[in-house]
Formats: structure tokens, sequence, C-alpha cells
């Protein structure tokens, strides 16, 4: 078995001095934290939990008062105040759809959404994890006034909450199934998107739309003028909230629209960059005086600098921003949300007018029942009709899984319940049925997943996305990598490694493999061939096929 990461970080070729190894790897540990999908849904429950608990206690007045405390400022006579909860849901939920936006780009750009033929499974279950909601949610409030403007609470899936979920299983559940609710959320994300923007809007003030218009054109102008500094980009991402938010149109799309417009190319020229940063390097090597301090070595540190300055430009715009905003937003943004929207309080006595409601019926059963049947029944449709394949290594059990999954709401569906309701009462029975119907989806589609992960662990079978260290990936990506990185550091069969090489040339460096541990204390066929005296030690399994790659 190879050595562990600590002996690696602290050895005397190590690239950092051994007085600030152990800084390193807590440096490490707390990126993995705050890349950790699970831990990120985790933090969002407990804020959800505290603002159920607070809101059914002798507290919640000056709660709720907190909240809606205003904020804001004044040059002379004018003023702008916004209350907390606002800043929350207009301001950084903005920044909320940024990132979803970034992340939508980098599908369209270089993920499953690239390839129709392999996109099509999770885009058209998307629209039926849409349509079946909607139904649902009609037949219960179509004739209500009050409630029928409510049809599209049902059909948001919170992407945080259902990788998280799925992320508990670990390697245990295919790779494929993963991306497949991922792009599914993508493209529920878009649908959302759309139906925010042109349902639940305001009466659209015309002079602000032509002026978002225009912001948002400088901003494709400045794209195409191979603009690649962030700064601009957020200045004037800026005005264009501030246009968004006073057309009428909900502020968040600002975030989106942005994201769109940020470059998702490099200013450097790669293939340049790659003899010009070797000759910089073999330069600082000849500069470098192991004897002298290096404070006083100035064209060492001239030479060093200069490249490490131009190794950040290499970097896509839309990459940096992404990684420096999933952990602001998935432990920051989001949990503050949740801590202020979902406080559904049973103390006041209208306990008995929230099960009257038929927006709780609609909303609930559109997200337990809609989501898995339309995401299930599109998916056997788009299958059996061979216009697309299930997912490599995935069966109908963990399509099941993911469906099921699919219903888990949450913040996206608080969201738009929100924007939906103008009465708070209505706003409440919804928040109720969201929370339960997350609840139970969640609990019941880990129950099914576990099941099909409980087979494959008596099969002795582990799923293992691996990636070559200059392969790019999301942020969302990096526990799931992280995690196969690990478990592969501890192989040493030559062949399996052979195996892990090839399937990430054939993927661009991002693959599945498939990795038989043994069966029930026996060893798999392969390791036994090889002539294992160990059935359970990793480094003689074998790994099946190439995998799925990405």
């Amino acid at each position: 078995m190879t050595g562990s990461n600590t002996g690696k970080d602290t050895g005397k070729d190590s690239l950092f001095i051994q007085e600030v190894a152990g800084h390193q790897a807590l440096y490490k540990r707390i990126i993995q934290l705050f890349h950790s999908s699970t831990k990120a849904a985790a933090f969002m429950l407990l804020a959800a939990i505290v603002a159920l608990v607070v809101a059914n206690t002798a507290f919640y007045d000056q709660f709720y008062a907190f909240w809606h405390t205003e904020v804001g400022f004044f040059f002379g006579e004018a003023t702008a105040e916004m209350s907390l909860a606002h800043v929350i849901n207009d301001i950084f939920m903005a920044v909320f759809f940024l990132l979803v936006g970034l992340e939508i780009k980098y599908e369209m750009t270089v993920g499953e959404l690239t390839n129709i033929r392999q996109a099509l499974l999770p885009i058209v279950a998307a629209f039926g994890g849409v349509f079946f909601p909607i139904v649902i949610y009609l037949i219960f409030n179509a004739t209500n006034p009050d409630t029928a403007h409510g049809w599209g609470v049902p059909t948001a899936t919170d992407i945080a909450f259902a990788l998280g979920i799925m992320a508990l299983l670990g390697n245990r559940v295919p790779n494929g199934i993963r991306v497949f609710l991922s792009t599914l959320a993508v493209a529920d994300d878009i649908i959302a998107i759309l139906v925010i923007a042109v349902f639940y809007g305001q009466s659209p003030s015309a002079f602000w739309l032509i002026a978002a218009a225009v912001v948002f054109i400088a901003l494709i102008v400045m794209n195409r003028r191979h603009v690649y500094s962030l700064t601009p980009y957020i200045l004037v991402g800026i005005v264009l909230w501030y246009c968004v938010f006073m057309s009428g149109v909900h502020s968040t799309i600002a975030g989106v629209l942005l994201a769109f417009a940020i470059p998702s190319g490099s200013r450097v020229n790669l293939k340049s960059f790659i003899s010009w940063s070797g000759n910089r390097i073999k330069e600082a090597k000849e500069l470098y005086e192991p004897n002298d301090p290096v404070i006083g070595q100035k064209d060492y540190i001239k030479t060093v600098s200069s490249l490490s300055r131009v190794a950040r430009q290499v970097v896509p715009p839309a990459t940096r921003l992404e990684n420096k905003l999933y952990p602001w937003v998935y432990f920051a943004i989001l949990p503050l949300f949740a801590l202020t929207n979902a406080d559904v309080s049973f103390v006041d006595g209208s306990l008995g007018n929230i099960f009257a409601d038929p927006a709780l019926y609609g909303v609930f059963f559109g997200l337990l029942l809609g989501k898995p049947i339309g995401i299930m029944l599109f998916s056997f449709i788009i299958v059996k009709t061979k216009l697309a394949s299930l997912p490599e290594h995935a069966n109908w059990g963990h399509m099941f899984g993911a469906g099921i999954l699919g219903g888990v709401g949450f913040t996206m569906a608080i969201f738009v319940a929100n924007l939906a309701f103008d009465d708070p009462a209505i706003v409440t029975t919804a928040k109720l049925a969201i929370l339960s119907a997350s609840l139970i989806a969640g609990v019941v589609g880990f129950l099914v997943l576990f099941v099909q992960a409980n087979a494959a662990r008596k099969k002795g079978v582990a799923y293992i996305a691996t990636a070559s260290d200059d392969a790019g990936h999301p942020a969302s990506d990096k526990e799931y990598v992280e995690a196969g990185k690990r478990m592969l550091e501890e192989i040493e069969s030559p062949l399996l490694k052979e195996e892990i090489e090839a399937a990430q040339r054939e993927g661009d460096g991002y693959a599945e493999i498939v990795v038989e541990l043994g069966s029930d204390d026996r060893r798999s066929d392969r390791a036994a061939d090889e002539g294992s005296a160990d059935p359970d030690r990793i480094d003689d399994a074998g790994a099946s096929g190439s995998g799925k790659t990405k």
C-alpha cells in the first residue's frame, strides 16, 4: 500500500517546507470541507431546523423582527433601504443564481449538455419532472383563484440537497446516476429560471427592461473584446442587477445573465504557455541560490512571480469565479435563506386552516409523487424508443432512487413559493408542504439507492471516479473526485493502474471505473487469476472496462 498523504506532505521532497506542512494539510481539509455537498446539505438542514424550532417558541416575534429590520445607506436626502430578509432573497440569492448560471454554462460548454444524445435522457426527464407536478398541483388547485398561480412551486429541485443525500452512499452508486441527477437538476434550474422570469415577476417597466438589455449588451461586448478580468464584470453586473430589480422581473435573473457573459476561455495561449513556463522554470532553477536568503534573490523572485502571475490567468474567469463562490453560496447564502424562510409556525392555532388549504396537497403530492412519476415515465419512454440509454453501470432501481430525490425541493421550491403567493398564510402552507415532501423524498430516495448500494457491496463492487491532475471539473464534482483519489491511492496493481490511465485518456482526464473488491469474502475472478493472497485488499482488485467517461 502506498504512503499516506501526510507522509507525502511532510517528506523531504514536499512542495512546502516541513514547518508549514501541518498548516497546508489543515488548509486542504478546510477546502475539502467547504466543497462537500453532503456537509453543505447538512448545514442547510441545520439552518432549517433552527428556523422551525425558533418559529414555534416565544422568541419568534424577535426572530421575525430581526430579519425584517431595515438596512441601507443614505447620501444627503437620498436613501436606499431594504429589510435583511429582502437582502438575502433579492441580493444574496442573485449570487446563488450566478453560481447556477456558471454551472449551466459549464455543462453547455464542456459538460453533459454539449452532447445532445448524451444529455437527452436527463433533459427529457427534467421536463417530465416539471410537467407531472404541475398536473398534480392543478388537480387540487385549478379552481381556486387564490392558489392556482402556485403551480411552479413543486417543479423545482434543490440540487445541493439531492446530491448531498446521494453523496452519503459514496462510491457504491455509479457516477452515471450522480451525473444524471446533476444534469437533470441543471435542466430543472433552467426551466425554473424561465418560470420565474416569465410568470412570477411584477408588471415590467419598459424603461428599466431596456436599460437592463443595454447593460447586458455591454457585458457581451466586453466578452467579445476579450476582457478577462473579473472585476469589470462584477461592477457592471451590479448595475445589471439594479436595472433588473427596478424592471419588475425578479432580480435573481441578473445573476444568470451575468454568468453567461463571463468568459469561459483563457486569455493565455495554452500551447505557448507550455514552452514558456518550462523556460521560466529552467531559468528559476538556474537563478536559485540555496544558501542565500530568498528575499535577497531578486532575479529569482522576478522570474517565479511572472510564472505565478501568468499561471493564474490560465484558469478561465468563469472557473475562477465558480470556485470562489461555491463555499460562500452553499455554506453561507443558502443556509441564511433556509434560516429566514423555513420558519413555519404551528403555535398560532392555524394548523386546521393549513390542512384545509389545497396548496398543501398540490405542493406535497406534486413533489413527492409528481417528480418521480414524471422523471421515471419520460425516462422509460426515451430509453425504450432507443433515443437514449441508461447511464453506464446503472439500472432502473438507481433511476427510481434518483427520481425520488428529484422531489427534494427545499430552497428552490421555497424561493418560488415566496414569489408565487401574496398571502403569507398560503406561503406558510406551501413551506410546510415543501419541507414535509422534501424530508420524505430524501429519506425514501436514500433508502432506494441504499438497497442498490447494498447489493453492490455484497458483490464487492465499487464505482470510482478518477481525474488526472490537469483535468478540469466543476466545484461540485470535487468531493466525488477526491474520494476516488483517496481510494485509488491504495491501489498498487499495475494492471489496474494501466486501465485507470487508459480510461482517463479516453475521457479527457475524467473517468469512472468499476472495481471488483471481492464478494462475500471471496476473491473476484480477476483477483484469483492474479494470484491475490488477500481477497479484501484493494491493490489486488480488478477493474471492469474503461468505465463511464465525462
